[in-house]
């Protein structure tokens, strides 16, 4: 088994989920005069790729150190749903299921094509990333109980609708947009969609049934998409975590890994060496013609 990035890279300029600490990083001994070089970093736990916790939302669940491997890394699947979602838009479990076979404790990454606005793409775009992603409602929330799916990630900002949390009363205008958006694709208001019941159900919902979930995943995931393959998230030990930064990976057999090498080698790649996602569609209609019949 041979391993494959599905982590974005994480710099001074990754941004963190709005009003979260973002990276800093700074020498604090130097090879001159010091003998070595050093450095002191400060962050938040929800920067770049990292693992959503229980106790983020739910106070008697479990630390990030208290998470074992045999649930950090398992059997799972890599789902498309960027021929399906848009700015806005609601993914259901239909989709899921429409696309890929998902197992009773898979582990499930979804992919609905907003990476490619993120900040280590060609295509960058900050507020689409983290404001204007699609999202899931309750009945998708409550499939993956059904399931009972290990964890979930997600290549944009949130698990949850960005207008199902505290970013429609800090982004009035993109609000503004989406509601419009919801009257005229869905017959109702956000308000009236996402009332205050439902408010980040995908955190406050989940958790509390040992379902977490990553976020901002990247790397090669246009490799992957509507694959199955083993997926593992690597965080810190971190006692008392609430959430950790950590590295994602699929992991594909040797003969597999081969022919993904073959086909970055062809491919457009970003500044880090990741093959691109929007200057690279034939990777999508590649993983499209894997989709289920």
């Amino acid at each position: 088994m041979k391993p494959v990035e599905l982590s974005i890279p994480l710099g001074i300029g990754t941004p963190a989920w709005p009003t979260y600490e973002p990276l800093q990083m700074k020498y604090f001994k130097r090879l001159a005069p010091n003998g070595a070089n050093g450095q002191i970093l400060t962050h938040s736990n929800h920067v770049g790729t990292h693992l959503d916790g229980e106790i983020h939302f739910h106070t008697p669940g479990k630390d990030i150190a208290a998470l074992s491997l045999d649930y950090l890394m398992h059997d799972g699947v890599v789902v498309d749903l960027s021929d399906a979602v848009g700015d806005y838009d609601v993914y259901t479990s239909k989709m899921i299921e429409d696309r890929v076979e998902v197992k009773d404790g898979d582990i499930l990454v979804i992919h609905t094509g907003y990476h490619h606005y993120g900040w280590d793409q060609p295509t960058a775009d900050e507020i689409r990333y983290m404001v204007k992603h699609p999202g899931p409602d309750r009945e998708f929330a409550q499939w993956c109980r059904r399931k009972q799916l290990r964890w979930l990630g997600v290549d944009c900002g949130s698990a949850d609708h960005p207008m199902n949390t505290i970013i429609r009363n800090w982004m009035p205008r993109q609000a503004k947009e989406a509601d419009a958006h919801f009257k005229a694709k869905y017959g109702q208001s956000l308000e009236e969609f996402y009332s205050d019941d439902k408010y980040q159900l995908m955190h406050i919902e989940l958790f509390n049934h040992s379902i977490i979930h990553a976020e901002c995943l990247g790397g090669d995931i246009d490799l992957l998409l509507n694959r199955r393959c083993v997926i593992g998230a690597f965080p810190w030990r971190l006692v008392d975590g609430e959430s950790c930064i950590c590295r994602i990976l699929a992991f594909v057999d040797d003969a597999t890994h081969a022919e993904l090498e073959a086909r970055k080698g062809s491919a457009k790649l970003t500044r880090f060496g990741d093959a691109a996602g929007s200057p690279n569609p034939d990777l999508h209609a590649e993983g499209r013609a894997r989709a289920k019949a």
